[in-house]
């Protein structure tokens, strides 16, 4: 029982599951202590949703740190959460490039014949 006991986007097995607790096993329940975080998830796959509800607790508790405690504690946090994976706090900024006219994709062309 981690205290968190909320609708989960999927029922996860236990790797997803961790996905979602990293930020709170990598910090430890104590600075999580007196912080109510509700967290809102739309649009995206599972997976996705998973990585988007990760990110959004380590980048809440950056703030709230920011906010109301001191910046020496916020910065410790920050490199501790940098250091284990990156993503957790800063988004990944990769798109589906849209496909264009004259081939299947974005960049393949059709096939050409010369004759």
């Amino acid at each position: 029982s981690s205290g968190i006991n909320a609708e989960w986007p999927l029922r996860p097995g236990a790797s997803l599951r961790y996905k979602v607790l990293e930020p709170i096993l990598l910090l430890g329940k104590k600075r999580f202590e007196g912080v109510d975080i509700r967290i809102r998830c739309r649009g995206g796959g599972t997976v996705a949703r998973i990585y988007a509800i990760r990110q959004a607790l380590s980048k809440s508790l950056v703030a709230y740190y920011q906010k109301f405690i001191d910046e020496t504690s916020k910065k410790e946090i920050k490199d501790i959460l940098l250091n284990y994976d990156k993503n957790l706090l800063v988004a990944d900024p990769r798109r589906c490039e849209p496909k264009k006219f004259g081939g299947p994709g974005a960049r393949a062309k059709y096939q050409k014949s010369y004759r």
